[in-house]
């Protein structure tokens, strides 16, 4: 294990025990570096990385901060991690949704209320209403970004949002490659609001399931057929408006 990691795990130790709070200013460089045993260069490093990863934050004219701690700031890095990931994750990624979002629906459906229901039957008005791919996936993600708060689970919400860059570049490529997907996905998430409407967890459950797993099964079946490369799901140099208009 290098230096600069094992210097990452002992900051995280003193911030998990109390040590270092949420909000606290840690102490200088020279003072850190001499409390860890190490180069100034090294905690750097170390720190640095913590930056990154929304752990910890450089005030100007300040210095170095613990951060909030909280679900959103934490699961940005995350989301980072995610967003640089190998491309041969993507499936993975579903897998992963597959597990955490009937879950998190069903669990909605036991805490929506009647003004929750009517927006996401309005968010479901505009999805009808789209008049492109593009615009229908960007619903479909604020679609699922309510469901997500119903639950008042932020870490939930967090973690998802984290998952979301590729699963919406996959989302994307789907709308492109499969014809009817408007009327195909909309009746998906119709059944989903009809189910948190009458408060059942059970079919909310259910229809959750179909909805990822059919996402996830057309994304398989483009890959193993070769109607897609899987490095280009993740390609955020194409121009999604110039292929959709060139099928």
């Amino acid at each position: 294990m290098s230096l600069s990691v094992q210097t990452i795990e002992r900051i995280m130790d003193l911030i998990a025990n109390g040590e270092f709070a949420s909000g606290q200013r840690l102490p200088s460089e020279t003072e850190l570096a001499a409390k860890f045993g190490l180069s100034r260069s090294s905690l750097r490093e170390a720190t640095s990385a913590l930056v990154h990863l929304k752990v910890l934050e450089v005030r100007k004219g300040s210095g170095t901060y613990v951060s909030d701690l909280g679900p959103e700031v934490l699961m940005s890095g995350f989301g980072l991690v995610v967003d640089l990931a190998k491309s041969d994750t993507l499936l993975e990624i579903f897998e992963v949704r597959r597990l955490f979002e009937p879950v998190a629906t069903a669990h909605a459906a036991l805490k929506i209320n009647d003004e929750q229901v009517e927006q996401l039957r309005r968010s479901l008005d505009l999805m009808y209403e789209a008049s492109n791919v593009e615009d229908l996936i960007v619903l479909d993600y604020e679609f699922h970004e309510q469901i997500m708060a119903v639950t008042g689970n932020m870490t939930l919400c967090a973690l998802m949002r984290g998952l979301s860059n590729k699963a919406i570049r996959a989302r994307i490529w789907r709308g492109i490659y499969i014809g009817g997907v408007q009327s195909f996905t909309l009746e998906q998430h119709r059944r989903i609001v009809d189910a948190l409407a009458d408060r059942n967890p059970t079919l909310a459950s259910a229809a959750s399931t179909i909805h990822v797993t059919e996402s996830e099964r057309w994304i398989r079946s483009l890959i193993e057929d070769k109607q897609i490369s899987i490095n280009a799901l993740h390609d955020h140099s194409v121009n999604l408006t110039e292929i959709e208009t060139a099928e």
